[in-house]
């Protein structure tokens, strides 16, 4: 994460003059110890030692630099000797300064100079408000104002939001109605928030005084618990302000937001200040400086009087906020809620089969869309039987060669066992692959060599180096070094896939080429203290255009006349497989087809991921 930085400088004043550094000792009478000690005095909070070398009252001159610290919020001066010119009894040295004003924010530069004269035969600074800057006069005082961008949204591939407002509640002061009682307001805000006493109050006193500073934001809980006692604290005003953080579905994706507190202060350091709100998880985390952006800061100088804007000395814009534009269609994801709805133990993820955008995620609530939907780690089950089948198309096995099915068989000495068909059953390949018989499959390990089982596996996208904006997995295939491994790997026992890249899979049998996976559109990548920087996606591959419409046949076959006609309920021309996971205790299964140009990949437990499938198609061709 990214420190918070206030630049916190050495106290030597650099003074070059004609290229000489002076730091000796200089014949008295000389205008440069006094130029010296002054600027050290300053630069180093040693305001008695710079009041001391003016011809201004001690105490006076020692709280207007100070003040200029506080109402510039400073966290460091630092000069710069340009030139230094006497005549006579007359002196005038030219300055550079350095101001870092905290928060991120640019140096703030500007040149100024310092007019001398003798005092008594000793060198005095002539003591004005513009010594400190130019364009500073008396009656007057520094101001730095910020204006925060709010906090724009995560959107979907139509430009909607996928947020809601939800009311957040700001806490502020009005520094002009405070008086004298502005450090035990903030004495009490930070005692009760956690925030640091003393950068609420410099804020405080930076800001202009009839302008409402924001100080802390809270989350309808939060500020329900502590709403009396806020409201007691003497200045302290309550404003509600509608932000885009509740998140939409897939609500996991999109992420949460949390007001700012103490201690995700403290753990993101940036631009952040207290007040801001900060995405916690999901695209919300990945994408927050886009989405945030950086405060507009200006430094004015005001009216002691009126409180009125003399001039703006200097802008910093900040860094523009944009929204987060993803491939999500929000018409999809409904579909792929309401087919996951009241569910135990089962994901869904919907991608466009001929570009790899992903259009929808969903899982079960006590599953996660992105942990285990993009991420999860599952065994593929007869699920990679694709993956083989495209690998044994190549090798000349038809869809027509007759296998047997037995209960249980040996390969190489990897046991298999098939449940729910006839220990005589003899069927094609074809009918094998579409009712999913793990014995009939395994049996082809030998008609296949490993290299061609990995390149396969490659060729679909699994164990490629893509990765998304969020956290996902691209799937792994073990070493194929024998007859047991390579059933084993038809069987799905040694190949870890997540819903994802299954998705991707049926996307690229239904359009003949596999792509990687797209989710967000723009910006082009998340902020750099994001926990996934995606690399460079892999190129597409085409598939083997002779195989390709014969298997596309098969992956149809698993609807018409195998265990996945489930998912034809969804509607016509539905084409996948059901793939049971053997070999584990638990009851799991894959569906793993698409309908038109959706592809789609369900993965589940203790129930039938074709039926999901069934229900989701059949909501997208009839919407709520």
């Amino acid at each position: 994460m990214r420190l918070h930085v206030r630049r916190v400088l050495a106290a030597a004043v650099t003074m070059t003059v004609a290229g000489m550094t002076l730091t000796g000792c200089f014949e008295e009478p000389s205008a440069h110890e006094a130029v010296r000690d002054f600027l050290v005095g300053w630069q180093s909070g040693d305001y008695a030692l710079a009041a001391s070398r003016t011809d201004g009252d001690p105490t006076a001159v020692a709280r207007a630099l100070e003040d200029a610290r506080v109402h510039l919020d400073a966290a460091s001066f630092r000069f710069k000797i340009k030139s230094l010119t006497e005549n006579g009894g007359e002196s005038t040295a030219d300055f550079a300064a350095e101001v870092d004003l905290g928060e991120n924010n640019s140096l703030w530069e500007y040149t100024s100079k310092l007019p001398l004269h003798l005092v008594d035969g000793v060198w005095k600074v002539r003591w004005s408000p513009s010594v400190i800057h130019p364009q500073l006069h008396e009656g007057q005082r520094f101001a730095v104002e910020a204006k925060p961008e709010p906090r724009r949204s995560v959107l979907d591939r139509t430009g909607e939001p996928l947020q809601k407002d939800a009311t957040l509640y700001v806490a502020g002061v009005t520094p002009v109605t405070l008086g004298d009682n502005a450090e035990k307001a903030v004495e009490q805000l930070a005692a009760l928030t956690g925030f640091a006493q003393d950068r609420l109050l410099s804020r405080v006193r930076s800001a202009p005084p009839s302008t409402f500073v924001p100080l802390v934001t809270f989350g309808r809980l939060k500020f329900g618990q502590l709403e009396s006692k806020l409201k007691a604290i003497p200045g302290v005003t309550i404003q509600e302000q509608k932000q885009p953080v509740a998140p939409a579905a897939p609500e996991q994706i999109v992420g949460t937001v949390s007001a700012l507190t103490a201690e995700t202060e403290q753990e993101l350091g940036g631009p952040q200040r207290a007040g801001d709100s900060v995405g916690l998880t999901g695209l919300q985390k990945a994408y927050q400086d886009n989405l945030t952006g950086s405060t507009q800061t200006s430094v004015v100088t005001l009216d002691l009087k009126t409180g009125e804007q003399v001039a703006e000395l200097k802008k910093w814009p900040g860094r523009p906020n944009a929204p987060v534009e993803t491939t999500i269609d929000s018409t999809i994801q409904e579909a792929a809620e309401a087919a996951l709805a009241g569910t135990r133990s089962a994901t869904m993820v919907a991608v466009k089969a001929s570009t790899g955008e992903v259009l929808a995620v969903s899982a079960s609530h006590n599953l996660n869309e992105e942990k285990d939907a993009l991420a999860g780690k599952y065994p593929a089950g007869t699920a990679f039987s694709i993956v083989a089948a495209e690998a044994l198309l190549k090798k000349g096995v038809k869809p027509s060669q007759r296998l047997s099915c037995p209960a249980e068989r040996s390969v190489g000495g990897a046991r298999f066992e098939q449940v729910g068909l006839s220990a005589t059953a003899t069927q094609s390949f074809q009918s094998s692959f579409a009712k999913s018989c793990v014995t009939a499959l395994a049996s082809l390990a030998r008609r296949v060599t490993g290299d061609e089982l990995t390149g396969a596996a490659a060729d679909f996208g699994l164990g490629k180096p893509w990765k998304l904006p969020l956290k996902s997995f691209s799937g792994k295939i073990a070493k194929l070094d024998s007859d047991a491994d390579k059933a084993r790997a038809i069987a799905g026992q040694n190949v870890e896939v997540s819903p994802l890249a299954m998705a991707l899979v049926a996307g690229a049998v239904a359009k003949g080429t596999w792509r990687p996976p797209l989710l967000v559109v723009k910006p082009a990548t998340p902020d750099p203290t994001a926990e996934v920087l995606p690399a460079k996606p892999p190129a597409p591959v085409t598939l083997d255009a002779k195989t390709l419409p014969v298997l596309q046949a098969m992956m149809r076959a698993g609807v018409t006349s195998g265990t996945a006609a489930a998912a034809a309920t969804g509607g016509e021309q539905v084409s996948g497989i059901t793939a049971p996971v053997t070999g584990k205790s638990k009851k799991q299964a894959w569906f793993v087809g698409w309908q038109g140009d959706v592809a789609v990949a369900v993965f589940a437990e203790d129930a039938d991921p074709a039926s999901y499938a069934g229900r989701f198609f059949s909501a997208l061709r009839n919407p709520a």
